[in-house]
């Protein structure tokens, strides 16, 4: 925060003792808070956010809790700090920016908790390489020990550039908040609302609460007569049912493209608005040729064909923010193609071979081991595509006459229908997701336009319709969230585009996401 910010802060009140309870509240609150302590060691407490609100009106701290989303204090974001609870969710009113080791990414949205000082922050882009701070399972108790990280002014320092830690005593708890005190000198200060309140326990740490507003006793610009370091905290070790559903109801979409570096590069963006963060390299190899994705809870799993014409696998834990090192999957070769799908902890692998047939595979990731690949009833294929409803897998492949053909797995009964015929010709390239029973499918045609059709229950297939404002389209890839499907494709400059079907059919106007060179794209889904 700018030494003017930190002045004009200086003008707000500070909490007092309520009459009677001794519980503390606010008279009014200042716009933000910090840690007097000692300076944090290099490479801990990671998870700390920094958050700048406006043009430096006000500095506050928060903790990441999953790779898009912070928790902080809502009074942070309110018009009025002393009235965290009349905060809007939303799009925040002034531009915000998280920083969280070296990474910056603005804030797309608030979402306010309506009985405690505290708001769930998605961030336009996810943030990779740092693991996010877990929320405790049990409940706070008087006596505990508690630690608390800021970014906020110290004892001698306005503006500290690094992180600061000090001790607490749980002195009392309610139930949406706690009560701390300071111990060895530490207090909570202005630059530092929202901090993460940490119980450590065998060497891991789980968040309890948020700081929310305090006494200030021994910070910077506080006066000397007042020496009380007791702060309140809103307590989070109950919300994590809150917190999962506000994630579940704005999951993202993930994208990976194989550049003409013939490197993977991950994006991701969310269904409510299109905002995209930057591409980011998938480390660990550099020759490949094609790529498709699953979701497995926080797991993304990349299938590839590299240039040495076998399957490779990589998982990416978006909980740690780590990628697994590549693995080849077992007795594949000359490998032309592959497209994967999840089905609870199972990934189905389907893959064109040297021999233009499709072969399938298992990969069971909960006992661990893959099956051989065996070869369905195929020929002259051209690209396979595959999408799951409940227990099955609807397949479809580009056949030799530039016809969709289809075919569906039964996992239950271990059966496969005949290949049938989906009316269509002069076809280059085709995606497949599935909405409920319903199934989409997109097919770049001879034209070079996106064309769509879909089949509910197995039923009959739509006429085909052209996908509006598409031309000189090579690939196409496609992803379901709720009742939006969202299209990717790459156009005739390799570039990446996308648009979304709504609910009501309509599509939204194809936008630009920031690529060049692009040589394949899959998508996924994720939180």
């Amino acid at each position: 925060m700018s030494r003017k910010a930190q002045n004009r802060s200086r003008r707000t009140g500070v909490l007092v003792a309520a009459a009677a309870s001794g519980v503390l509240a606010t008279l009014s609150i200042p716009s933000a808070q910090a840690v007097v302590g000692d300076p944090a060691a290099d490479n801990t407490y990671a998870y700390t956010a920094r958050i700048v609100i406006g043009d430096s009106l006000r500095a506050c701290t928060g903790a990441l809790v999953d790779r898009r989303w912070v928790l902080t204090a809502a009074s942070c974001f309110s018009d009025d700090p002393a009235q965290p609870q009349a905060l809007a969710a939303g799009a925040p009113k002034w531009k915000s920016t998280v920083t969280i080791g070296a990474k910056s990414v603005q804030v797309a949205e608030l979402v306010p908790r309506a009985d405690r000082d505290l708001v769930m922050v998605r961030l336009t882009a996810g943030v990779d390489g740092i693991a996010p701070l877990p929320l405790a399972t049990a409940a706070p108790t008087s006596g505990q020990t508690l630690r608390v990280p800021g970014f906020g002014r110290t004892k001698d320092e306005w503006v500290p550039g690094k992180l600061h830690t000090g001790a607490f005593s749980l002195d009392t708890v309610s139930p949406t908040g706690i009560g701390t005190t300071g111990t060895g000198g530490a207090a909570i200060c202005k630059g530092d609302t929202g901090a993460p309140v940490i119980r450590e326990t065998n060497g891991k740490a789980e968040l309890v609460a948020v700081a929310s507003r305090s006494w200030q006793g021994g910070c910077l610009g506080t006066p000397a007569t007042e020496t009380r370091t007791g702060a309140f905290n809103s307590r989070v070790d109950d919300l994590a049912g809150w917190m999962q559903q506000v994630k579940t109801s704005r999951l993202t979409s993930r994208l990976f493209a194989v550049g003409d570096d013939h490197q993977i590069w991950g994006n991701d963006g969310a269904y409510t608005e299109n905002a995209w963060g930057t591409f980011n390299p998938v480390p660990g190899k550099n020759d490949i040729q094609q790529v498709s994705a699953v979701t497995m809870g926080d797991k993304v799993r990349l299938f590839v064909v590299g240039g040495d014409k076998r399957i490779w696998t990589t998982t990416g834990d978006y909980a740690t923010g780590t990628w697994s090192p590549y693995d080849v999957v077992p007795n594949n070769s000359g490998i032309k193609q592959v497209t994967a799908v999840a089905m609870g902890n199972t990934v189905r692998l389907f893959a064109v071979g040297g021999d233009d047939r499709v072969y399938t595979a298992a990969g069971d990731y909960a006992a661990g081991g893959w099956t051989k690949f065996d070869p369905l009833p195929t020929s002259a294929i051209k690209q396979v595509a595959a999408t799951t409803v409940g227990n099955t897998v609807r397949l479809f492949v580009i056949g030799g006459d530039s016809q969709i053909w289809t075919t569906t797995g039964d996992y239950t009964a271990g059966t496969w229908t005949p290949f049938v015929a989906v009316p269509s010709s002069g076809i280059q390239h085709i995606a497949v997701t599935a909405a409920g029973n319903t199934v989409r499918l997109f097919a770049v045609g001879e034209d070079r336009k996106v064309w769509t059709t879909e089949s509910t229950d197995n039923g009959p297939w739509s006429t085909f319709g052209a996908v509006p404002n598409t031309g000189g389209i090579k690939q196409v890839a496609a992803t379901t969230i709720g009742d939006t499907t969202r299209l990717f494709v790459i156009g005739s400059m390799d570039e990446i585009w996308t648009a979304d079907k709504k609910a009501d059919g309509n599509w939204t106007t194809f936008y630009r996401i920031a690529s060049s060179s692009i040589q394949s794209i899959a998508g996924a889904t994720t939180g």
